[in-house]
């Protein structure tokens, strides 16, 4: 329906061309002169073209009665003459500043950011800015933050949720939030928009796979990082529901870290719940060398310290009590004479500078743990191995279950067993041990300089090949240092689980005793539970194992392989809910809390290290010929075992890290082979 005020336009407009082309006439009628001077004539110059307010109902029609009852009278011709400057005004240069703009501008100003190259003023990393281009083009720039010129709840979701962040383990500084309420335009709301759009890429890396690369912390650690794509975090958190839900999403699912993010709660909450360390170390006190047969108050502590068989009562320095001495020295690597002095006492408290003691503050330790478990894989596998290096354990899961556990031995400081998710792919019957390049180069050269016949005595072989590469190798047998039975994992580490001749260690509370490998107390009852799983239909058990034991090397293959996690949880939680500690036995935790606490270093720390590469498997040459002709005769030909002192605990104290496959030259006859074995 027409307006009152457009019919009024419509006959000025008309009027004004009839008075053009006839002044006269109009001046001659007196009744359209009272017409003119009733109703001006309008400069339609300066006159706006119709709007949809002058066609249709404007705000003040809405009340206003029909067409047919609109009044006719003629308005007065001072309000006439006012009404369409004032509306022309309001429509241009005196119009009010507005404080919100259009979501069109800000969509601009976004594309104007992204495609003119500008994104590194707040997207730092190159990879961000690649993922951050190719979202924000799939939606024609349309901000994921902004809606109608303000932060949506997307965006209050998001900004709430980072702000918590201490409760999974990182810290919030590290995600700053924009304050889209100070932005007033358009190019302020977009820049608002990429600083949110960083933080969030930033967390969920974090969230992802660590603030603290793993390179900045030991060379003997190495995982596969499975970084989010930038693109895929904001599609994800675009289509969430809740934006917060969507971003805790990138932490760790497994058990073990919720575990860890629920004590962290309670701790920082105050909770009375102490955390269970590691069990008290009986200490004893410094005085007077003890020998066999002496009897002294210290010596109960001994028994205590040492878990000595018998009465734990007693003062007597006896043969047991001897024995128990001298096996820890061994262990230790200082003087095996069985006397108790201050050295030895030094040593079993853990003073004398080679033992780490728990010492942090448990929050940070679990900081620490939980920034470790950001490292592994997402999936650890229905069927898996977990080794705990700072409990000397190891746990065997099958459907998500507990399915067997064993105490074993680790490397000692200075020889890490190192953090590595790797595949157990077969377990080697009678192995052959073939010595790591970096142990014939370190040890047993040096050895042989002084003595020529040291690794005859102990049943190692040594060849050299016509350019000059040596090798050393112990045949299969049970002096062989990797025992009986090795469960193989190929890794770049050279290190394995296996069996040990040297059975004492396990009755030890600390178990780093190795030059790297894992040792484990009961072998041929993990084969049975592995191979259980594996080949079930077989029906393995530890009898059958054990018929194969003998002079040539047996394959036990796997139909498929378990994942096989190596872990540094010095802090967990156990099957009754309790909080466990452990020592930190190489350092680990000391150089993540440092880092976590200084924020200059945290800013960078998720930033990989060269580190150099691992020279384990380097060839060994030396001059061509010096053992050649040898071809195993041990360097002073013939013989093997000869059942003296144990070379290894006499040379580096344990049996050292092992080689990927033994080499077949080193093999005897090819063992039997019914379609499940395979000799090497």
């Amino acid at each position: 329906m027409r307006s009152v005020r457009f019919d009024r336009l419509l006959a000025g407009t008309a009027l004004g061309l009839v008075l053009a082309f006839s002044s006269h006439a109009v001046r001659a009628q007196s009744d359209e002169a009272k017409i003119e001077s009733a109703m001006p004539a309008l400069d339609t110059a300066d006159l706006p073209p119709p709007t949809a307010k002058d066609i249709g109902p404007g705000p003040a029609s809405a009340a206003a009665p029909k067409s047919a009852e609109v009044k006719t009278e003629t308005p007065k011709a001072a309000e006439t003459k006012t009404e369409a400057p004032k509306a022309a005004a309001a429509d241009t240069a005196t119009a009010p500043i507005v404080d919100k703009v259009a979501d069109s501008a800000v969509t601009d100003q976004l594309r104007d950011l992204i495609t003119g190259n500008k994104l590194d003023r707040t997207i730092a990393r190159k990879a961000d800015r690649s993922g951050v281009e190719a979202f924000y083009k799939a939606r024609d720039y349309a901000p994921l933050w902004i809606s109608n010129d303000a932060a949506n709840d997307r965006a209050k979701a998001a900004m709430a949720y980072l702000a918590q962040v201490d409760a999974v383990g990182l810290n919030p500084a590290d995600y700053p939030v924009p304050d889209f309420k100070s932005a007033k335009t358009a190019s302020a709301l977009a820049d608002a928009e990429m600083r949110l759009t960083q933080s969030v890429l930033t967390y969920a890396r974090h969230a992802q796979i660590g603030q603290i690369n793993f390179t900045r912390i030991s060379a003997d650690i190495s995982y596969k990082l499975d970084a989010p794509e930038p693109a895929d975090v904001l599609k994800k958190v675009a289509d969430a529901k809740d934006a917060g839900k969507a971003l805790d999403s990138f932490n760790p699912p497994q058990q073990e870290f919720k575990a860890l993010r629920k004590k962290l709660a309670e701790l920082r909450a105050g909770t009375p719940q102490k955390a269970e360390e590691a069990p008290k170390v009986v200490r004893v006190a410094e005085g007077k060398i003890l020998r066999p047969g002496m009897s002294d108050p210290r010596v109960i502590s001994l028994r205590k310290r040492l878990n000595i068989a018998g009465d734990k009562d007693s003062a007597v320095y006896d043969d047991a009590v001897f024995k128990a001495v001298k096996d820890f020295q061994k262990s230790a690597e200082i003087g095996a004479d069985g006397m108790l002095g201050n050295g030895t006492v030094r040593a079993l408290n853990g003073t004398g500078g080679s033992t780490h003691r728990i010492t942090a503050n448990p929050v940070d330790v679990i900081l620490a743990n939980m920034e470790r478990w950001r490292w592994m894989p997402r999936d650890l596998g229905a069927t898996h191995v977990e080794v705990n290096i700072p409990d000397y354990s190891l746990s065997l899961f099958h459907n998500g279950q507990l399915y067997w556990k064993s105490k074993i031995v680790v490397g000692k400081p200075g020889k890490a067993t190192p953090l590595i998710t790797a595949e157990m792919k077969f377990i080697t019957v009678n192995p052959t041990w073939n010595v790591p390049p970096s142990i014939i180069e370190n040890e047993y050269l040096p050895a042989l300089r002084e003595d020529p016949g040291a690794l005859d005595r102990i049943g190692l072989k040594i060849y050299q090949d016509p350019d000059g590469t040596v090798h050393v190798y112990q045949p299969p047998g049970a002096a062989n240092a990797l025992g009986r039975i090795r469960f193989n994992f190929p890794n770049k580490f050279l290190v394995y689980q296996h069996d040990t001749p040297d059975k004492y260690l396990f009755a030890k509370d600390k178990r780093a005793y190795s030059h790297g490998c894992m040792r484990v107390q009961n072998p041929f009852t993990y084969a049975e539970k592995l191979l259980s799983i594996e080949l079930p239909n077989e029906h393995y058990t530890e009898a059958r194992i054990e018929k194969m034991l003998g002079s040539n090397e047996i394959n036990i293959n796997f139909p498929k392989p378990i994942p096989v996690h190596l872990t540094y949880q010095t802090a967990f939680v156990d099957a009754d809910g309790k909080l466990q500690l452990r020592e930190d036995i190489y350092g680990h935790d000391a150089k993540m809390i440092a880092i976590l606490k200084n924020s200059s270093e945290r800013r960078i720390a998720d930033i990989a290290i060269e580190r150099a590469p691992n020279a384990s498997s380097k060839p060994v040459r030396i001059q061509p010929g010096t053992y050649a002709g040898i071809n195993g005769s041990g360097g002073g030909g013939g013989g093997g075992y000869s059942g003296g002192p144990n070379f290894f605990d006499f040379l580096f104290g344990s049996a050292p890290r092992q080689e990927a496959y033994p080499p077949r030259r080193f093999i005897g006859p090819r063992a039997r082979d019914n379609g499940r074995y395979s000799a090497r």
